[in-house]
């Protein structure tokens, strides 16, 4: 197995995917990026290709190819990316050398920030605002990382081939944040947002509890005997999801 390329499709299509959110939730962001127009596609030679789309203050980020992007980002081989999100290397720009302004100075700001909220600190996440959103962007990973790792993981494979087919809902009650794993004959398709009747859930108390099982912090078996982590429809699902979980940390530190 090509440990790179996994955390290649992670970094490129589960972390990436938190910055639509970024820019809605942090107002820095929300500002700086409002009047950005253009697009920036990410391609690996052998590996994940995805592409970020920025317009009238929105951020869209999607798995494939965008049609006529301002910016072409290449890369040598999937460690040539997973380097770039390390700060050990750089892309090589195929188109968009008029962009250069741009990408030597905003859009890493905008990554730094990102970067900001996913590598949270014991003072950081004292701050009940810094928590929601760190909170957030960590259930969004956790979703499309296990989308990802069901097509490059021998044992997420494994592991999703033997899912019913539905889907399972991981929320923090009363009102989110949520993300959705829909399970078809092996394949998985990740989600942000709620589902009116999933076919299991792992339903969390509050933000901090979330927080705690996500990052290894708190015991899943600890949480249910406590009433702070909810499982309701197919626990076999339920259980074969956390396996999956289980995966993201051996790629994502």
């Amino acid at each position: 197995m090509n440990t790179d390329l996994v955390k290649a499709h992670l970094n490129l299509n589960a972390v990436l995917v938190n910055l639509e959110d970024l820019v809605i939730y942090d107002k820095e962001m929300a500002a700086l990026s409002k009047g950005w127009n253009l697009s920036i596609q990410f391609i690996v030679r052998k590996g994940p290709s995805a592409y970020i789309r920025f317009e009238n203050g929105t951020c869209t980020v999607r798995r494939g190819r965008y049609k006529r992007p301002s910016v072409i980002l290449y890369f040598f081989s999937p460690a040539h990316l997973v380097k770039m999100f390390d700060g050990k290397a750089q892309p090589v720009i195929l188109k968009g050398f008029t962009k250069l302004g741009f990408l030597m100075k905003d859009f890493p700001r905008l990554t730094a920030r990102l970067e900001y909220y996913l590598k949270p600190t014991p003072e950081l996440l004292a701050d009940k605002d810094y928590l929601a959103v760190n909170t957030r962007f960590t259930i969004t990973t956790a979703a499309f990382a296990i989308q990802e790792l069901g097509l490059v993981d021998p044992i997420a494979k494994t592991v999703s081939s033997h899912i019913r087919n539905g889907v399972v809902l991981i929320k923090v009650k009363p009102v989110g944040p949520s993300a959705t794993l829909n399970f078809r004959s092996g394949a998985i398709e990740a989600a942000k947002g709620d589902c009116e009747k999933p076919m299991s859930a792992m339903l969390f108390r509050n933000l901090r509890v979330a927080n705690d099982i996500l990052n290894q912090k708190l015991d899943s078996f600890t949480a249910i005997a406590t009433g702070d982590l909810m499982l309701r429809g197919q626990v076999g699902m339920v259980d074969s999801v956390s396996l999956l979980l289980d995966r993201i940390p051996l790629y994502l530190g």
